[in-house]
């Protein structure tokens, strides 16, 4: 459990409104790309209080919790994530989390973490199905750090 921060204007944009004003998107948009992502969130609970989503619920595992952290997380609009989650698995641990630069790659990430670059793929394999393609990164993202690699 714990308070994540995230750059309110970087990441998805999910449904319809003005760019003018960057609001965070309704629950139930959030509930729905949980859904759609099939990370296995579906039993999550999800509240917005102004640009903090709230997820509530238990999950089978840290990586879901995680995954589902990033993904609401990476969301216009988003400036925090309060987890009241419970994991089942009992391997709870502190989620570590990296916000992309500019100019930075998933192998000059995984160097900063890892201390070797090619060990790139650990991160994106543990960002699926936020992350599509390697390449496809960009500055104001956050990624999963996998600490088992």
């Amino acid at each position: 459990m714990g308070l994540f921060d995230f750059i309110k204007s970087a990441g998805k944009k999910l449904g319809f409104g003005s760019d003018e004003e960057e609001k965070a998107p309704p629950a139930e948009e959030l509930k729905k790309e949980l859904q759609k992502l099939d990370i296995g969130a579906d039993d999550v609970e999800v509240e917005v209080e102004g640009d903090k989503v709230v997820l509530k619920g238990a999950v089978a595992s840290q990586e879901i919790l995680e995954k589902a952290i990033v993904a609401v997380g990476n969301t216009i609009g988003v400036a925090k994530v309060e987890t009241k989650v419970e994991v089942a698995e009992g391997e709870e641990g502190e989620p570590v989390f990296h916000i992309v630069q500019k100019g930075e790659s998933l192998w000059k990430i995984a160097e900063q973490h890892y201390g070797d670059g090619s060990k790139y793929m650990a991160i994106f394999e543990a960002n699926r199905p936020m992350l599509s393609d390697p390449d496809k990164i960009y500055p104001g993202q956050a990624l999963r750090i996998p600490q088992n690699v």
